[in-house]
């Protein structure tokens, strides 16, 4: 069994897929773009899927990012729309966001009584921090590791090795990858990136994603209550 748990945010512990429709909702009303329709949500995530893989290989900068994310998703559902402007309201609203997936503060609660936990996600520095702090969630971690502030993106070796050097400055004795668990619902980011860094693995499938062949986690979840019988 592990000794530290590096724990993802978005998808994992707040809901990613939630905030991105109340946001469409509000931001399309906002913007007078017109009723948002469930179809233009899945537009929203194959954009955003194809951007956010190009991130964390590095082909693509978060600030890159943000200049065309929108404007993809306004060509693919056929609207006229300034994505800049919307992004920033996009950025905005996600920064006040806590939107906690089910059973994710109970889930906290119980892991913290026997792990060290750790908060380990792509994203802003302090967009992130703010929103574990308004999710009730902040307490809970010892360390928090975010993409911006740590000079690296999961899924890289890289992003890993620095959680490891940090958890190491003033352990008695020093952690191993092995001691690590990665939990989050990124095949890539997550599953792919701690296996490759030496971490076991607890992929949690909410969404029933398959899996490719060579990505095989330790453990294997459909809901995140379902980790209390496995840690």
């Amino acid at each position: 069994m592990p000794k530290v748990l590096l724990i993802d945010v978005d998808d994992t512990l707040l809901s990613f897929q939630q905030y991105v429709r109340e946001s469409m909702i509000r931001g399309f009303e906002a913007f007078g773009i017109g009723p948002f329709r469930e179809e233009m949500l899945t537009a929203f995530h194959q954009v955003n899927s194809v951007l956010w893989h190009k991130l964390e290989e590095g082909a693509l900068s978060f600030e890159e990012l943000k200049k065309v994310r929108w404007n993809q998703v306004f060509e693919a559902i056929e609207i006229k729309a300034d994505g800049e402007k919307f992004e920033e309201f996009f950025r905005d609203y996600l920064f006040d966001s806590a939107i906690p997936e089910e059973g994710a503060k109970e889930l906290l609660a119980y892991l913290k009584e026997k792990y060290i936990l750790c908060a380990a996600s792509n994203g802003p520095y302090h967009q992130q921090v703010n929103r574990l702090k308004k999710g009730s969630m902040l307490p809970y971690f010892s360390h928090l590791f975010i993409s911006e502030e740590i000079g690296f993106s999961k899924p890289s070796r890289e992003f890993f090795d620095v959680c490891l050097q940090r958890l190491n400055r003033k352990a008695e004795t020093p952690y191993l990858p092995s001691d690590l668990m990665i939990i989050g619902d990124s095949v890539n980011s997550d599953m792919a990136g701690g296996i490759g860094a030496g971490l076991q693995t607890l992929f949690y499938n909410a969404k029933g994603q398959a899996l490719p062949a060579e990505i095989k986690p330790d453990f294997t979840v459909s809901s995140l209550n379902e980790i209390k019988n496995i840690l």
